[in-house]
């Protein structure tokens, strides 16, 4: 399930569920702004605050539910990210959760037992600080979420989506190598007996 970003379901986060299948995945990309896209973080906002965080979150939850039971691994970038996360959190069948850009708080008692999490992030990136992404980390593993952070020097916020100003190509090619690996290695736990 990869969740878009405030600009909509664009090139990029298509590009990015194609190269997923073409890894082997099967990936739904719900389109939570029923239609648009944004040509513009600003407009992006404007969108989102029209639609509402809540919203949002039912229209993600509403979209996953029919496929929970087969256990998801839950994706997203920047707001989607944040989405994936909130969702995978509550999803006791979730498999995985694959961040790119966004994170988003946890309730004191959140549970992730064993959960496989991947963040991939810009560094600096304006919306995830170091001093967050410290306290997310450590909240996580609290949680009990097998966590890994990357990081990507000089490299824009949504620096994976090649129609975007922040693309950054080489970041963008390290990120989608060591995320197809982990999406590999979570479907070969998935296939083993025990």
């Amino acid at each position: 399930m990869l969740f878009h970003s405030v600009y909509g379901p664009t090139a990029g986060v298509h590009d990015a569920a194609g190269r997923m299948r073409a890894a082997g995945h099967r990936v739904i990309v719900p389109d939570l702004y029923g239609g648009r896209t944004a040509r513009s973080v600003e407009e992006g906002r404007e969108i989102k605050d029209e639609i509402g965080r809540d919203e949002l979150l039912r229209r993600a939850v509403a979209a996953s539910a029919p496929h929970s039971d087969a256990g998801l691994v839950y994706a997203g970038f920047s707001l989607g990210a944040a989405l994936a996360q909130t969702i995978a959190l509550g999803d006791e069948r979730a498999r995985g959760l694959l961040l790119v850009g966004g994170t988003s708080d946890l309730a004191d008692d959140a549970s992730a037992d064993g959960l496989p999490v991947q963040l991939h992030v810009a560094d600096p990136d304006p919306f995830e600080t170091h001093d967050w992404l410290s306290a997310w980390y450590l909240r996580m593993r609290k949680a009990g979420a097998d966590v890994e952070v990357f990081r990507y020097p000089g490299a824009g916020h949504l620096y994976t989506h090649a129609e975007l100003p922040d693309h950054d190509a080489e970041a963008a090619e390290r990120t989608w190598s060591i995320a197809l690996d982990f999406l590999a290695e979570i479907d070969s736990a998935a296939a083993s007996p025990g």
